[in-house]
């Protein structure tokens, strides 16, 4: 299969720096394999943007192993660089990455609250889960999704890589198919606008076209955090 894929990336309108990281660091068009991940640093001022850079390098290396192990090993190489370096303690990352073959299928890794999703005919899915505390309350059905959308707990991260315990990364499989688009983005993106938003704005114009567009919305919307997407266009 033949992929374009397309990279937007944005301090936002509130942030002194951008914490986040991505891989692709550019556009581009290829057969595959293809490696597309966004990781979005927390804990403190150097601390998260440590935490991100070293998660996506991690898992842009050692391609013999699986994606869900390779963010395993993310999550030690953050953990053994806050015990060597005090200023750093605490330090961790969202990470959401896929890992597309020749023949269009995706591997998915995911831990956090950055998002996975497929535009497909025109139907936005979110292929990830939410590690949040209001996530999970949703899940249990103590809140509802416009509540959780307004809470002042809404951020609140259960799971991130670097931590330096025992890491659960969710692993999902999809077969990508022809007149796809797949998005991964930062929370600056889908904590600003909504899902009926990002759908529209994902399938307008080029992917290159899309991407900035989106950026814009949240920055437009506020820009009260960091904003990266990276997404790609699938065909045959």
């Amino acid at each position: 299969m033949k992929f374009v894929w397309a990279i937007a990336t944005h301090r936002g309108m509130v942030r002194e720096s951008n914490q986040d990281s991505v891989v692709p660091t550019s556009g581009g068009t290829g057969p595959g394999p293809l490696l597309v991940a966004v990781a979005d640093g927390m804990g403190g001022h150097a601390g998260g943007e440590v935490a991100s850079r070293i998660a996506i390098e991690t898992i842009s290396n050692g391609s013999a192993t699986r994606i869900d192990e390779r963010i395993v090993d993310a999550n030690e190489a953050i953990a053994a660089e806050s015990r060597a370096d005090p200023a750093l303690a605490g330090m961790g990352t969202t990470l959401s990455a896929a890992e597309i073959s020749q023949d269009g299928t995706a591997l998915i890794g995911h831990v956090g609250d950055s998002r996975v999703y497929l535009l497909r005919s025109g139907i936005l899915r979110q292929l990830t889960n939410d590690h949040t505390l209001v996530a999970q309350w949703v899940a249990e059905g103590r809140m509802t999704i416009q509540e959780a959308a307004v809470h002042p707990q809404r951020s609140m991260i259960m799971r991130a890589v670097g931590h330096g315990r025992p890491l659960e990364v969710d692993l999902i499989e999809e077969r990508l198919l022809d007149g796809d688009r797949l998005m991964i983005c930062s929370d600056g993106l889908s904590g600003m606008i909504d899902d009926e938003l990002i759908a529209n704005l994902l399938s307008k114009g080029t992917v290159e076209e899309s991407v900035w567009a989106l950026v814009e919305a949240a920055n437009s919307a506020g820009g009260h955090d960091n904003i990266t997407v990276a997404a790609v266009d699938v065909g045959s």
